[in-house]
């Protein structure tokens, strides 16, 4: 058995110490906010914070997350920064089909956390691994500022 310290509580689980941190979440303990997109840590879709960390839970495994503080996008609003994105995300009209957009907020917010008045090269290098196949780009970026309190003026 062990034990993950899952939005400030704690879960057992027993899988095996090299199981994705993601199928854990997701299937174990029915967290599936966190998104499955390509199982390579390629988009983003899986992002969750470790320990205040931007992470891709497809490829982190369970034993690298044990003793640590695991943060998903079920209680990120529980985080005033992450709030101020969510809301600024909503203000933006920022999801089309919504699928990325769980990992796009943990990005933005572990963004926000580190540079609270991110310049654009900033917000580029922070969710450059982040696809977005609908294309909301220019909308992420506004809800990014407008979170930091940059600009209110939507794209």
């Amino acid at each position: 058995m062990t034990t993950l310290n899952i939005n400030g509580k704690p879960h057992q689980i027993d899988l095996p110490a090299d199981t994705p941190l993601l199928w854990a979440l997701r299937d174990n303990l029915g967290l599936t906010g966190t998104k499955f997109g390509c199982g390579m840590a390629l988009c983003g879709a899986c992002t969750v914070h470790l320990d205040g960390e931007p992470v891709r839970a497809c490829i982190t495994p369970v034993s690298a997350a044990t003793g640590k503080k695991i943060v998903t996008i079920e209680a990120i609003d529980q985080d005033p920064t992450g709030k101020k994105v969510q809301q600024a995300w909503l203000a933006m009209g920022v999801p089309q089909c919504g699928y990325c957009q769980s990992g796009q907020v943990m990005a933005a917010t572990a963004l926000l956390k580190q540079k609270p008045k991110p310049t654009d090269a900033d917000i580029d290098a922070a969710m450059s691994g982040n696809i977005c196949r609908c294309g909301t780009y220019p909308r992420i970026r506004a809800a990014i500022k407008q979170a930091a309190g940059i600009t209110e003026v939507k794209p």
